[in-house]
């Protein structure tokens, strides 16, 4: 659990000389102070990223950040559960994740003002306001040009992939540092394109069509002025090391994990979209997005039956089977997991039984990565409708994250225009950095 600061035993001090103390306030007064513990050193060079984006906005009210004393037409009907960790408490549906919870991080403060979903996610994933004559490059776009990519596998991979589009792309950087999309591993017939070379042709005959496609495009290339054949180069060449790579086949064949595993993680899309995450970190791919699909959590009407029979069930598998599974295989200390939505849920429940966008409070977890489990960070009032204590901006979160990743945050890009763009606006929370 999360210890008191100087000011906050100053605080409790105070408080216990009159005789008001109780278990509850000193548990909040933790709740609300950063982790004093030694944190593990981690070579950030090592670090991968697995982000568990929930597309639409997870209501913090039913999840993380319950409030049973909330007014009643506000407070959730799910009832609350204790953890691994005395003082902090989940939802009764997320029973797997409450047993973790000494793994992970809470911060329940996050804010920011973007109430529309594309505007929001876009500010989530790239750290900044949306703007009209910036495209703003994704956080694993900027961390596939800082990097680059550890083997022959992409640095930024997205699964799905094509659903998260607002702010999930490369923007100003250009199109060679988009993710490479896998798809659904939950259907089927899932396949992997670009790993199989084209029906009957041989690898000499392929060898042959790369040389000459290089020999074809090096005479044009003198007059063109754009970057086209900078990102055909580097797509072709991408999808030519795929298909060399036995590395890259391995990764990618989710069949090789036993049946118990993927069961284990749920036959879903973000639960078997987890699982293929953990075997593309452990063949160092540097950055992974798995989201279910965009606005899938977008729940205006209907949500206590959603939540109850499928979402909440869903994640709770998917979120805790990943972090079991990363810790049993050692990568959890170097593997950044962040479980996130683009914003909360308003605190009232409207008239169709739903809550609606929130972006004001809400919250984020992070595990792994030397982030210290079992602490919580912020507080949101009574009614989990403003932040009540120590607020977190998305850009300090992103700052967090390059400086786990060694990214140095303040770098200046330039976009096509001429116009510096900083990497990130925020400061990195340094009891998680």
């Amino acid at each position: 659990m999360t210890g008191l600061d100087r000011r906050g035993f100053i605080r409790a001090g105070s408080i216990c000389t009159f005789g008001f103390l109780s278990y509850g306030d000193a548990l909040r007064l933790r709740a609300q102070t950063p982790p004093s513990q030694t944190k593990p050193k981690v070579d950030p060079g090592e670090v991968s990223v697995i982000h568990l984006l929930l597309g639409g906005g997870m209501s913090h009210q039913d999840t993380f950040d319950m409030k049973q004393g909330a007014k009643a037409n506000y407070r959730s009907p799910f009832k609350e559960i204790p953890t691994s960790v005395p003082g902090l408490r989940v939802c009764e549906h997320l029973p797997m994740t409450a047993k973790l919870a000494h793994q992970y991080f809470v911060i329940r403060s996050m804010t920011h003002k973007a109430a529309n979903h594309d505007i929001a996610l876009n500010l989530m994933l790239t750290g900044h306001e949306q703007i009209a004559t910036v495209d703003h490059p994704t956080m694993g776009s900027i961390v596939s040009r800082e990097l680059g990519p550890r083997n022959e596998l992409p640095a930024f991979i997205g699964v799905p992939g094509a659903s998260v589009e607002p702010g999930g792309r490369a923007g100003f950087l250009g199109s060679k540092y988009n993710p490479f999309h896998t798809g659904d591993p939950n259907k089927p017939d899932w396949s992997v394109r670009d790993l199989n070379l084209p029906l009957g042709v041989e690898w000499a005959r392929m060898e042959e069509r790369f040389s000459l496609k290089n020999v074809v495009e090096s005479r044009i290339k003198a007059w063109d002025t754009s970057d086209r054949f900078e990102t055909l180069d580097s797509y072709y060449q991408n999808a030519f090391n795929l298909m060399r790579s036995p590395a890259a086949r391995k990764a990618f064949d989710i069949g090789q994990e036993p049946e118990a595993v993927r069961e284990r993680y749920g036959r879903t899309t973000m639960g078997q979209g987890a699982l293929l995450a953990r075997r593309l970190v452990e063949a160092r791919v540097r950055f992974v997005t798995v989201c279910r699909g965009f606005n899938a959590w977008d729940h205006h009407s209907g949500l206590y039956p959603a939540m109850t029979n499928d979402f909440l069930p869903d994640i709770d598998r998917a979120f805790s089977a990943l972090l079991e599974d990363l810790s049993q295989r050692g990568l959890l200390g170097t593997t950044l997991v962040v479980l996130s939505g683009e914003f909360g849920r308003t605190p009232e429940i409207n008239v169709n039984g739903g809550r609606d966008h929130w972006p004001n409070c809400f919250s984020l977890v992070l595990a792994g990565a030397g982030i210290p489990g079992g602490g919580i960070y912020g507080e949101s009032d009574a009614d989990g409708m403003f932040v009540k204590e120590n607020p977190v901006e998305v850009p300090d979160f992103t700052a967090t994250l390059y400086r786990k990743l060694g990214i140095d945050y303040t770098k200046e890009y330039h976009t096509g225009l001429g116009r510096p763009i900083r990497i990130s606006d925020g400061k990195p929370l340094s009891f998680l950095a």
